[in-house]
């Protein structure tokens, strides 16, 4: 295997379910799923992970990416929020504590899911924070009433229609960091997963936050992703649609220059 990656407790992480989410996106690598590392060992305090030696950006890596990724996205999930098969711990993620949903919270629409538990419940806590006041709360408080009428809903990428699951297994925090260019020899996928905030959701939400903060080749990404499952009509109007999650949660947790930047990405769908 080589050289290990050891990664230790803070800021509140979840590694037993880091590693579960690892293991639950790494399903979909039989099936031509991009890369994920691989958990070798981990307990409360350490994940122990396959060191990736890492690459140079191409166009082909991108292309295979893109590919892999939407290989994965199909693997599904059971419904929308749901945490990663063998999550233990408590029902969130992150240092922001993203909620994960219950089957018995779950909503039968991705809209009415990414306004309530997602959109909204960040924005409650900044509004109770202080950052957002009634004017924001208000832009915020539409675009959440647009989405659960369902005015945003779009089908999901072709494979994952075609796979005929509820929605898309998603990493959840696919931000370029995230995101390695797969060095070792005879790299598949061209990259590799690492540091998952994983759940059941839409997969345009990933390519949105792929985009939010720029990736090497970002344009051979989506097109080496289109090629295997093409993406519904409009999915370009909906990007800043689905950044709103990411940018909360930036804001939730850096505040600052990103309060500005979620207000300004609700106006367009208010």
């Amino acid at each position: 295997m080589g050289e290990a990656f050891v990664k230790t407790s803070g800021y509140g992480d979840n590694l037993p379910g880091e590693a579960a989410a690892l293991r639950w996106l790494a399903e979909a690598e039989p099936a031509g799923g991009i890369r994920v590392v691989h958990v070798v060992s981990v307990t409360e305090d350490e994940l122990v992970e396959e060191r990736v030696a890492t690459g140079t950006p191409s166009v082909a890596a991108a292309r295979r990416i893109g590919a892999g990724l939407a290989r994965m996205h199909a693997a599904g999930a059971p419904w929308y929020g749901c945490a990663p098969d063998g999550w233990a711990g408590a029902p969130w993620c992150g240092r922001a504590r993203t909620p994960y949903v219950s089957r018995e919270e779950s909503t039968a629409s991705w809209g009415a899911f990414f306004a309530e538990h997602r959109v909204m419940n960040y924005v409650h806590t900044l509004v109770d924070r202080g950052d957002f006041g009634p004017s924001e709360l208000a832009t915020f408080e539409r675009v959440a009433s647009r989405l659960s009428a369902g005015e945003f809903d779009a089908a999901q990428p072709e494979l994952v229609r075609e796979a005929g699951v509820p929605c898309a297994r998603l990493h959840g925090d696919l931000w370029a960091g995230n995101v390695l260019w797969d060095g070792d020899p005879g790299a598949r996928t061209g990259g590799a997963l690492i540091d998952p905030m994983a759940y059941g959701g839409h997969a345009e939400t990933d390519l949105a936050m792929l985009a939010l903060f720029g990736y090497p080749y970002l344009d051979e990404v989506l097109c080496g992703y289109d090629e295997v499952s093409p993406l519904a009509d409009g999915w370009r109007d909906r990007v800043a649609l689905h950044q709103l999650a990411p940018l909360l949660l930036h804001c939730v947790i850096f505040g600052g220059w990103y309060l500005a930047e979620a207000v300004a990405a609700a106006r367009r769908y208010a």
